[in-house]
């Protein structure tokens, strides 16, 4: 049977192996810098175990100090590898009370007081495991599966470290001249092992999450225009129900082909990303915008009255109308062509919605480019010139 050193002995070296995985894995995708942060962390974990180990077997103040560093550190540059993925940079505002608090612990290690140290270390931790939980709890980016695995690793390890300082100070043992034992030591040594684990599984989890995230916006996003593509309007509106307060516009950039023919298809590429900076600019006023090949372009336009809709397309067709695109042949200036269909109490189709809309553009294009024409319905062949783009 194992006994504690063993186990400890166990522990660190489980963890070396996952932090060398973790760095296997960050080589062959390296745009993912959390994972090889995690690995870091966790290598700086298992050299904590170890100082552990070794400071239960020869108390020296030195070694006292670089235990206790390495706990806090370790498990800082955890709660950075978190915000790596989350994206919130509460990282670089807590660097410095950490270290601050790193300081401190190694003062007070090495004036003989190492009971106070252990206080200050695990009380740390806790702290920096409950800013781990709460980065998690309140970013709008995390996808909600893994909650439930971070809240119970973060929650047990807190109250784990917490509890360790808790009895350090209930029995007043300021200087111990060795490890602590006690109770909550034994529980949180199980929790240490339980921890290095998770760490490593919960990083491997959110790698394959991000990586499945990234394929997904790229499957479905056009690269040029930064828009969603064709793949996207029928993923997000495949089974939306179009009624009266939505519309679907269809937009074509005017004479677009002369534009590549005359000034090249570099020019033609800046036209058409910043045409598509425009339509972003409306998305807080309900907009999506999509580019579905060439100079086409789709806008849906939800949770609007008719007049508000007409109001959007106009700023957008003014906006690009204005835009000046410098070019070796002089300044350049280019106009859309836009037909809207509008939804109805019938709750139309994206593939109906899509035909008046084309229709429309079509009918907007014999009329002399430049301007926004509707469809009365989906499937009629009446139209109306709403607007001319000034």
């Amino acid at each position: 049977m194992l006994d504690f050193g063993s186990l400890l002995l166990a522990t660190a070296l489980s963890g070396a192996c996952l932090s060398g995985t973790l760095v296997a894995i960050w080589l062959t995708a390296r745009q993912s810098r959390f994972v090889l942060t995690m690995a870091v962390g966790i290598l700086l974990l298992a050299a904590h175990v170890i100082a552990f180990w070794l400071y239960g077997r020869h108390a020296s103040p030195w070694l006292g100090q670089a235990m206790l560093a390495l706990l806090v550190a370790g498990f800082f540059v955890v709660f950075t590898s978190a915000d790596q993925y989350i994206e919130r940079g509460w990282s670089r505002s807590a660097a410095l009370p950490v270290a601050a608090i790193i300081a401190l612990t190694v003062v007070v290690t090495a004036a003989g007081f190492d009971g106070l140290g252990f206080v200050i270390a695990y009380s740390a931790v806790t702290g920096i495991l409950v800013m781990i939980a709460t980065a998690f709890w309140t970013s709008k980016n995390v996808d909600r599966r893994v909650l439930a695995p971070v809240s119970l690793l973060t929650g047990s390890s807190a109250v784990s470290f917490a509890l360790c300082a808790f009895v350090i100070v209930q029995k007043k043992q300021w200087v111990l001249g060795s490890v602590p034992s006690n109770w909550a030591e034994d529980v949180n040594t199980v929790v240490v092992v339980a921890c290095m684990t998770a760490l490593g599984a919960l990083t491997i989890s959110f790698h394959h999450l991000r990586t499945q995230s990234r394929l997904t916006e790229e499957t479905l996003t056009d690269p040029l225009t930064g828009l969603m593509n064709r793949r996207a309007l029928n993923s997000l509106h495949g089974r939306t129900h179009f009624g009266p307060r939505m519309a679907l516009a269809m937009v074509d950039l005017d004479h677009f082909k002369r534009t590549n023919d005359v000034f090249g298809h570099a020019v033609g590429d800046r036209v058409l990303q910043r045409f598509a900076d425009i339509v972003r600019r409306q998305s807080r006023h309900g907009v999506e915008g999509f580019r579905l090949g060439g100079e086409e372009f789709a806008i849906v336009i939800s949770d609007v009255p008719v007049v508000e809709a007409y109001e959007v397309l106009r700023k957008i067709g003014v906006s690009f109308g204005a835009e000046v695109v410098a070019t070796k042949l002089g300044p350049l200036r280019s106009t859309v062509s836009v037909g809207v269909c509008f939804g109805d109490e019938q709750a139309m189709t994206v593939e109906q919605m899509l035909l008046g809309a084309d229709a429309a553009l079509y009918a907007a294009k014999r009329a002399g480019r430049n301007r926004v024409v509707t469809a009365e319905t989906a499937s009629s062949e009446t139209y109306r010139e709403e607007l001319l783009f000034a």
